[in-house]
């Protein structure tokens, strides 16, 4: 592996990062606030970083090997949210592991909160938060990639190792295309929902950070309450619309444009991702309405945000704590299984969920006809061996880490059934989760040690487990290595 390439693409990273801190810093200038200063600091840290691995790199020509796109995509992330948490720290809002937790659960997209008083902080800095979210919603090396045509060259291992899903589909042959259709949609469904937002009578910055969580599928809000603040069924019904938006695949989107709609109709996973959206929200209404005996529409209103909410999001519209345990367990489930593969979405994705079932009914058919050949078919084609393995392996890896971190929680004093609806949300990126961390709290009470884990938990939740797993084999970083 040729760490000088790895550099080179670092400083890069790095550099894009500074350049899009203009933005809150303007912001910090023309509201006057004094977090302008943090931001000056940091841009000055990210040029810093640039030139000195830019300085250290050197360009190449040939291929980069899956280690180097790893490496970089791995390294990438840990120096993206290092960088981000500066503004937090440097203005004195949050301290170091604090503030590197907010930086993470920022550009994982799972909106898990430290601060527990928003409405103090600056504009400039609630901005930050929210474009984390939608700098991290896409990809950083997605964006990347698609800001910078050299960088489409030989990049597919990078990309590879950033987006989620069982398989690894382009809509376009070349990769720098496909990643800059990716973005135009991705910036174009931001500003759809900020005009609607703004239609709805939020004010510009609380409508700009509101689209840029919602299509980012992320959840940071500019108000303590979440969405409950707004208390309108309007504002809901468009957050509901555009956070099941980021939560199918981007790439179908483009098809369906191209092809027209008939292309939703023919794709297995975006219908099972309906059909599971629709079926547990009617679960979940019929059992607020029989437990508390109110309206139908009242509990369609608040099971169909909170349903499309945790899947994607994680914005709270009440306090799902005190709903029954039928329904709480329903939430824990979506937390699990997470939006589409190439969505802004995290979680175990909907078409590893598809495979498993469908392996799982066709082994149990072959027990009663051992001599049928059956596989598994998803958007009317086969499905390899090679590919149920690996969401098979996939799953035990995402399962076990989801039991490790509960483990880790109990051992520090967390409760059982908060500890596994923690570590379930952070792994999922999700962002709340039931009882200490629930709907109307906050993780600032948590201990380091819990907080620590906790971002190893979001950060393996988000890049897949397998990209920073391998990072720490001592092979990886050889010279001469397996791969």
């Amino acid at each position: 592996m040729d760490l000088h390439v790895v550099c080179r693409f670092l400083g890069k990273i790095s550099f894009i990062q500074g350049l899009t801190m203009l933005i809150p810093l303007g912001i910090a200038f023309w509201c006057g606030e004094e977090s302008a200063v943090p931001f000056i600091l940091t841009i000055g840290a990210a040029v810093a970083v640039s030139f000195l691995c830019q300085r250290r790199g050197h360009v190449r020509t040939k291929a980069l090997t899956i280690r180097e796109g790893i490496a970089i995509t791995g390294l990438g992330w840990l120096l993206a949210t290092g960088l981000g948490m500066l503004p937090y720290v440097l203005g004195g809002y949050l301290g170091i592991l604090d503030g590197l937790f907010e930086s993470i659960s920022g550009f994982t997209g799972t909106g898990a909160t430290v601060i527990e008083d928003l409405e103090v902080l600056p504009n400039s800095i609630l901005f930050w938060r929210s474009m984390t979210h939608w700098l991290g919603g896409l990809g950083i090396v997605v964006i990347f990639i698609a800001l910078l045509p050299e960088a489409g060259q030989s990049t597919m291992s990078m990309y590879n190792a950033e987006v989620a899903g069982p398989t690894r589909e382009r809509v376009l042959p070349r990769l720098h295309d496909m990643t800059n259709v990716l973005f135009r949609m991705y910036s174009g469904f931001t500003l759809i929902a900020l005009v609607i937002f703004l239609l709805c009578g939020m004010d510009f910055i609380n409508a700009l950070n509101h689209a840029l969580s919602t299509i980012s599928a992320g959840g940071f809000s500019t108000f303590s309450a979440s969405v409950a603040h707004f208390d309108d069924p309007v504002v809901e019904g468009w957050i509901t619309f555009f956070m099941i938006l980021a939560g199918g695949n981007f790439g179908l989107y483009y098809q369906v444009y191209q092809k027209g709609p008939g292309v939703l109709r023919r794709n297995t996973e975006f219908k099972a991702y309906l059909l599971i959206l629709g079926v547990v929200t009617l679960l979940i209404m019929l059992n607020l309405a029989y437990a508390f005996g109110g309206e139908w529409t009242t509990a369609f209103r608040y099971a169909s945000f909170q349903v499309a909410s945790i899947a994607t999001t994680g914005f709270v519209s009440a306090d799902y704590d005190t709903w029954p345990a039928f329904s709480k367990l329903l939430l824990l489930f979506l937390m699990i299984c997470g939006g589409c593969a190439g969505s802004t979405a995290a979680g175990l994705k909907v078409s590893r969920v598809v495979i498993l079932v469908k392996a799982l009914w066709i082994t149990a058919f072959q027990k009663v006809h051992p001599n049928m050949v059956r596989r598994v078919e998803i958007n009317g084609h086969y499905v390899g061996d090679d590919t149920v393995v690996r969401v098979s392996q996939f799953f035990f890896l995402y399962m076990a880490f989801i039991v490790l971190w509960a483990l880790l929680l109990t051992w520090d004093g967390v409760n059982i059934f908060d500890a596994v609806g923690i570590s379930v949300s952070t792994m999922g990126c999700i962002g709340p989760a039931f009882g200490i961390t629930g709907a109307t709290c906050t993780y600032a009470n948590l201990s380091d040690f819990a907080k620590s884990i906790l971002c190893l938990s979001m950060l393996l939740g988000r890049l897949e487990i397998l990209t920073l797993l391998v990072m720490c084999r001592r092979s990886f970083w050889k010279s001469k290595g397996m791969w």
